[in-house]
C-alpha cells in the first residue's frame, strides 16, 4: 500500500507527526511519502490519485497553515475531481480558541470531500492543551486507520 501524507504546518509540529506516521508504518507492506504542502497545486498533490493522509495545524483565525495556502486555494479554485483520492485527516490544533479549534484541517476535509474524495475514519483532531504529544496520539491511531485504509482500498480494487 502506498500512502502519501501532505504536511500543513507553521512551527514544524505537524512534520514531526507526519515522521513519526512514516516511522511506524514504512515496511515491506506500506510504502510512505511525505510530502511538505509548499508550493503545491492540486494538480502537483493530488494527480496521481490513490490515499493520502492530511495532517495540518490550524494557524490564526481558523485558517490553513501559511505553506498549506497555495494547496487550499488551488482546491478551492481549480475544483478537480478528486473521486480517485481516499484520505485521512489528522489536525492540530488548540481547545483554548474554541471558536476555531482544528478549522484548518476541516477546512481540508470539507473541500476533499466536496470535490469527490473519500474520507476513511474519523479525523484525529488533537488539542494542545491536552497535555498529550500529538506524535504519540498519532502513532497509537494510524495502526486502526490503517487498517480501514487496507479495506477501503481493496473494496475500490475489486470494484
Amino acid at each position: 500500500m502506498q500512502l502519501n501524507v501532505l504536511v500543513g504546518t507553521m512551527t514544524g509540529a505537524a512534520q514531526l507527526v507526519a515522521q513519526e506516521i512514516e516511522l511506524t508504518l514504512d515496511d515491506d507492506s506500506t510504502r510512505v511519502q511525505t510530502r511538505l504542502m509548499d508550493g503545491l497545486d492540486a494538480a502537483a498533490a493530488f494527480g496521481a490519485g490513490g490515499l493520502y493522509l492530511v495532517c495540518t495545524s490550524t494557524s490564526g483565525q481558523g485558517d490553513v497553515p501559511d505553506n498549506a495556502r497555495m494547496l487550499y486555494e488551488s482546491l478551492l479554485r481549480d475544483r478537480p475531481d478528486l473521486s480517485g483520492i481516499r484520505y485521512g485527516v489528522i489536525g492540530l490544533g488548540d481547545r483554548t480558541y474554541a471558536d476555531t479549534f482544528c478549522f484548518g484541517p476541516k477546512k481540508f476535509d470539507a473541500i476533499l470531500t466536496e470535490l469527490g474524495a473519500t474520507r476513511i475514519g474519523d479525523m484525529l483532531l488533537h488539542d494542545a492543551s491536552s497535555g498529550t504529544l500529538p506524535e504519540e496520539i498519532a502513532a497509537e491511531w494510524i495502526g486502526a486507520w490503517t487498517e480501514c485504509a487496507r479495506a477501503a482500498m481493496r473494496e475500490t480494487a475489486s470494484a
